[in-house]
């Protein structure tokens, strides 16, 4: 029952020897200003004992593939740990970094948050989704969800989807302006936004770099608008309008972006989690999301990130494991010309559990698809014992000539002792340094698979010596007669 109360993780917890940090404030925030709030965050860092160096990248350019504003920066934390565990050391710059004002702040690793962005599109363990169509009950709801999901254990880094009105100008044309002076609506908005924003019209070669050459107005530090009201616009005739007879313009506000998934719109609450397993938190929120929030009729609520995986792998696995055992099964039927004998062997299976199963708990108590794999292993090394044992037994009895059942198994089990305790040392030696290394960089995938083989393969080898020469004694001679 041990199995089914471990808690549960898709990939064990990196520890990558560095950190990538996203810092976020509200959209609409200049670039000068979003840089004093990244330089801010950086010296605090650099005040952690375990910061070795920091570099920051603030914002991103509109055609990347990630395409972020300049109230957006990441910076990457070179690492060098010292007296404090890693965990001490994280809870110590959240706090830090929680006294930067308006500053939403999530604490990754570069794999790990490349794993998060591919899995659920944000850059945290968990996303809650929310989906909808009014902007603003979207953004009500986001609020009520953070809520409900402070009170929840192991959340960390908990943050919402920076989605706010930030100013913006407003141009509606005039069709009817337009066509006393000939102009199409579209041509009269391209030339508005070559004006303003700017059109590429050829390139300028300095050796093997190209630079695109754009044509647009000066660039100012501040667009007013009487100056976009002037802005003259060619018509066929060859005169000359300004834009504000042939437009309305005006000072609005709109959405800094809306994301959409499945064509709907939807917003983001997101949280790490720490000191806890992905799926006991998980859970936990859904509850309190269910609890504390109402949603209306057209809105819903998705859960994502790394536990779908996990659910999803685990789901796979599970058929795997039952299909190796399955396959084991036959095989041992086939070779041994006995189902008695087979299901003898396979009493390994479950002494080899027992070990794993220790193991985990002793090693955090999180089930990781890694150590799902390292369970699939440690079946087919447990049944290797019982064979040599079984075979050993039946070979006395049918080649050497040994009369007594019971004095052959005794035999049996006694010989084989040396053999399987040699095989099982090799490779339980062999095992050590992998389940040593847990913690260590590179080693996150490779340690809780030694770990379940190592102790599976400890009580099934001690188990085997006793439960199996028992169980045969008592079942296994009607199979001795029939071959």
């Amino acid at each position: 029952m041990g199995f089914f109360w471990m808690g549960r993780s898709f990939l064990p917890e990196f520890n990558e020897g560095t950190l990538t940090i996203s810092a976020v404030t509200l959209p609409g925030t200049s670039l000068a200003e979003s840089d004093k709030l990244g330089g801010m965050i950086e010296k605090i860092l650099l005040g952690i004992p375990e910061v070795a160096a920091t570099a920051r990248r603030t914002g991103r350019a509109e055609l990347d593939e990630h395409v972020q504003g300049v109230e957006s920066a990441e910076i990457d934390v070179g690492l060098k740990m010292r007296d404090r565990s890693k965990q001490e050391m994280l809870k110590d710059m959240r706090a830090r970094l929680s006294l930067v004002p308006g500053m939403n702040v999530t604490i990754g690793q570069p794999i790990s948050h490349r794993i998060d962005h591919m899995l659920s599109g944000t850059r945290a363990n968990i996303a809650v989704k929310i989906f909808g169509d009014d902007l603003a009950t979207l953004r009500s709801l986001a609020r009520k969800v953070e809520t409900a999901m402070r009170d929840v254990a192991g959340v960390v880094d908990l943050s919402t989807e920076q989605q706010t009105e930030i100013p913006t100008l407003r141009v509606r044309f005039d069709r009817a302006a337009l066509a006393r002076y000939g102009l199409q609506p579209g041509t009269a908005a391209e030339t508005l936004q070559t004006a303003l924003v700017g059109k590429e019209v050829g390139q300028i070669f300095e050796g093997q770099l190209a630079f695109s050459l754009m044509l647009r107005y000066p660039l100012e530090t501040g667009v007013r608008l009487d100056s976009i009201r002037q802005t003259l616009i060619d018509t066929p005739s060859g005169a000359r309008v300004p834009l504000s007879g042939v437009a309305e313009i005006r000072e609005d506000r709109s959405p800094n972006f809306v994301t959409r998934e499945s064509v709907q719109r939807k917003i983001v609450v997101m949280c790490n989690v720490a000191g806890r397993d992905l799926r006991g938190v998980v859970n936990d929120v859904e509850r309190h999301v269910k609890a504390s929030v109402s949603l209306p009729s057209g809105y819903h609520v998705e859960y994502g990130g790394q536990f779908e995986s996990e659910a999803e792998a685990s789901r796979l696995l599970f058929w795997l494991d039952i299909a190796v055992v399955l396959g084991i099964l036959v095989i041992l039927t086939t070779a041994l010309r006995s189902f008695g004998d087979a299901l003898i062997i396979m009493v390994n299976l479950p002494l080899a559990l027992i070990g794993g199963v220790v193991g985990v708990f002793l090693s955090g108590g999180i089930l990781s698809v890694a150590s799902l794999i390292g369970f699939i292993t440690l079946f087919g090394i447990a049944t290797r014992n019982g064979i040599m044992m079984v075979s050993h037994i039946k070979h006395l009895m049918q080649v050497e000539g040994v009369q007594d059942f019971h004095q052959a198994v005794l035999r049996g089990a006694l010989e084989r002792l040396s053999p399987i305790l040699m095989t099982a040392l090799a490779a339980g030696l062999a095992l050590i340094p992998l389940a040593l290394g847990a913690g260590k960089p590179g080693s996150e995938i490779q340690a809780p698979m030694a770990v379940v083989i190592l102790f599976g393969l400890l009580s099934s080898t001690a188990l085997n010596m006793m439960v199996v020469p028992t169980v045969y004694l008592r079942f296994g001679h009607k199979s001795i007669l029939s071959s």
